[in-house]
Parts: structure tokens; C-alpha cells; sequence
């Protein structure tokens, strides 16, 4: 073989080398990615592409993309792995998450969706702009969690959800016993941008708040004594609605301007003093004004609420087996150190693999044990 030929062939091997470690380099990067196609827009998405090693039974999943929308939050995370993980285990439909974040829990957040059985869900990680509350929230100690600026994520869901017709909004501290596609199938009557779970039609509400006065009424979260409330002509007596769960109709929303309304009363809030915080709930008051007699109801059990109220069980084993979606409103949350029902909620979560967020009860039963 002449030199010629051998400088041939090697060149030949060179490049086929080079584009074995090309290939190699690029499904490498592509299993560190999520499966998630990349947007832009007010609040910047995190870019995530397809996942091609995937379990068929997941990949295969099809029908209309149901959007669902939950905030996740450093303190809180571990609540949001669970729900999310509780949804996709009891569904076959084509569901993608909309999880919505700050800056500092992005690694954090991204690592624990990388491990266990969530590994190949569809979600976008979603940074919320906190500019977007300038001059709509006061600051409150006496708030707590509910001034947190992820509380107010679902006020802003067409720009979350740019592309989306519908999606299901739902908090942090709830598990998922149904199939998600019969809450995304909730009828919405014409003209109506959202359906909620009424309080005064609720079992688990009727059980709750019975004696605790009016939280079940307009009068219980807004002041009345204010003239521009009066104004609104809204009776007090009217059943207020539970804002935790909701099914949105994003094209009526921005049709009605609803994210604009919302944040008028939040300015409104900021410089009068409209709400009373008796039920606990900043995020509640101006969803009751734009929304009032102008929602459509979901079903009771797909949110069966108040399990955070307090630490016993006032539900039957039964109620609670039937129950759709289970809600740990309340102080008692459900990765506390006390709370109702935490064997519920503890078969979905995951441990996370980062050690950062721990069962409070977990934790303090160890140290006993020592």
C-alpha cells in the first residue's frame, strides 16, 4: 500500500472517530435534559429537551396536553413533588407541568425531578418574575406563607401558559386520588374564565367550619365596612370558593382581562385595606370580587380541603378513599411535625436525593430514638 493510501485510510478512521464522539457527546447532553419544549416570554422557561430513552408506555402517552400549573417553593418542595408525583401515577393522559419557581430553587428543584420515578415526566420550570407584585402586596408578618410571592403564580397564568387553551391550577400541598382528566374535563358554563369548588357546597367545609363564623361567606374574607366594597353590591352572605384547585378557561381569561382585574384589587388592597384575613388567605379576596357570580363549580371531591386545619382525622377511611384530591390547607401541613393523614400523603413522596428537605416528624422521631 502506497504512503497515499495510508494517509487516506487514516483520515477516513479520523473522521469516523470524530463523529462517534460527536454522537456520543449528543446523547449524553440530551439524557441530562428534561422532556420539554422550550418558550420565552415574560417569565423565562427554562430550555429542556426530549428525554429519547423514555419508558414507551410514557412516551406513548397521547391525546390533548392537559397543563398543570403548581408553584414550587424552596420550604415547601418536597409538597410539590408529591402532588405532582400522586397526578402522574394515576393518570394515562398526556399531562405536562408547569412548575413555577424563584432563581434559587431551579438546581435544586431540577435535581429532584431528575431521580425516582419522576424522571421522565413532561414539565417546564417556570421563573417567576417577583417585579410583577411591585406596588400589589404589603407586607405583612402576620401573613406568613401567604404573602410568599408564589401565592400569587395563578393570578398570571396566560403568560405561564402562553400556549394553552385550558389548564388546571392546584397548590403545593395536595394529593391527586382521581384521574386528572376528569378535573381538565370540568364544564365551564359560556362566559366563564375559571371553575372552582363553592365552600358552602363542600362536605369537607360543611364539617370543618361549622361554629368558626363566617369563613364560608364573602363577609369572612372581605372588609364591608369599606365603602368601596359596598359599592361592589356583592352580597355578604354569598358562599366564597376555595382558590387552592381551580380549573382556568385561558382564552376567556384573557378575554375578560382577568390578570389586569386581579391586580387592580391587589393595588386597591395595598392602599386601602379591603380584605380581612380571617380565613388565612390574601390570594382569595380579589379572586371573589372578579369572580363573583361568575364561576363555574367543580366537583366536591376533587377538593376535599381544610386536612391542615388541625391534627385529627374527622374524615371516615371511606370519605377519604373516595375523595379525588386531598387539600392540607391550614397550618398542618402534611411534611410537618404534626398533621392528619400523613400516611396518605407519605406514599407519594420522594426522599430527596439531595438531603435538603426532610419529613419535620421524620426528623424528630430519629432524634427521640437516640
Amino acid at each position: 500500500m502506497s504512503f497515499r493510501k495510508v494517509n487516506i485510510v487514516i483520515l477516513i478512521l479520523a473522521a469516523v472517530l470524530f463523529l462517534l464522539v460527536l454522537h456520543h457527546n449528543f446523547l449524553s447532553l440530551s439524557s441530562l435534559l428534561r422532556n420539554e419544549v422550550s418558550d420565552s416570554g415574560v417569565l423565562g422557561f427554562q430550555p429542556i429537551a426530549f428525554v429519547p430513552n423514555a419508558p414507551r408506555h410514557l412516551v406513548d402517552r397521547k391525546g390533548e396536553e392537559i397543563p398543570v400549573v403548581i408553584a414550587a417553593s424552596e420550604d415547601r418542595l418536597g409538597g410539590t413533588i408529591a402532588a405532582i408525583n400522586s397526578i402522574q401515577h394515576n393518570t394515562h393522559s398526556n399531562v405536562i407541568f408547569y412548575i413555577v419557581t424563584l432563581n434559587n430553587t431551579v438546581d435544586h428543584l431540577r435535581s429532584w425531578l431528575n431521580s425516582g420515578s419522576l424522571k421522565y415526566i413532561k414539565y417546564k420550570i417556570i421563573n417567576f418574575d417577583t417585579k410583577l407584585l411591585e406596588g400589589k402586596v404589603k407586607e405583612d408578618p402576620d401573613q406568613g406563607e401567604s404573602m410568599k410571592p408564589l401565592t400569587f403564580a395563578r393570578f398570571y397564568l396566560p403568560i405561564l401558559v402562553p400556549s394553552a387553551k385550558k389548564a388546571i391550577y392546584m397548590d403545593d400541598d395536595v394529593i391527586v386520588q382521581g384521574d386528572i382528566l376528569a378535573l381538565y374535563n370540568t364544564p365551564l358554563k359560556p362566559g366563564h374564565a375559571a371553575a372552582f369548588s363553592d365552600d358552602c357546597d363542600s362536605t369537607s367545609t360543611k364539617i370543618l367550619i361549622r361554629g368558626a363564623g363566617n369563613q364560608y361567606n364573602y363577609i369572612g374574607h372581605l372588609d364591608y365596612r369599606k365603602e368601596r366594597i359596598r359599592k361592589l353590591s356583592m352580597k355578604a352572605s354569598t358562599c366564597s370558593f376555595n382558590p387552592g384547585v381551580f380549573v382556568a378557561n385561558l382564552t376567556e381569561w384573557k378575554r375578560q382581562n382577568i390578570t389586569s382585574q386581579l391586580e387592580k384589587w391587589m393595588k386597591l388592597h395595598v392602599e386601602e385595606g379591603l380584605y380581612r384575613t380571617l380565613a388565612g388567605s390574601i390570594t382569595t379576596p380579589p379572586l371573589l370580587i372578579v369572580f363573583y357570580q361568575q364561576h363555574s363549580t367543580i366537583d366536591p371531591m376533587w377538593n376535599v380541603r381544610h386536612l391542615g386545619s388541625s391534627i385529627g382525622k374527622r374524615y371516615s377511611p371511606q370519605f377519604v378513599k373516595a375523595a379525588k384530591l386531598l387539600h392540607w390547607n391550614g397550618h398542618f401541613k402534611p411534611w410537618g411535625r404534626t398533621a392528619s393523614y400523613p400516611d396518605i400523603w407519605e406514599k407519594w413522596f420522594i426522599p430527596d436525593p439531595t438531603g435538603k428537605f426532610s419529613l419535620i416528624r421524620r426528623h424528630t422521631e430519629m432524634s427521640n430514638i437516640k
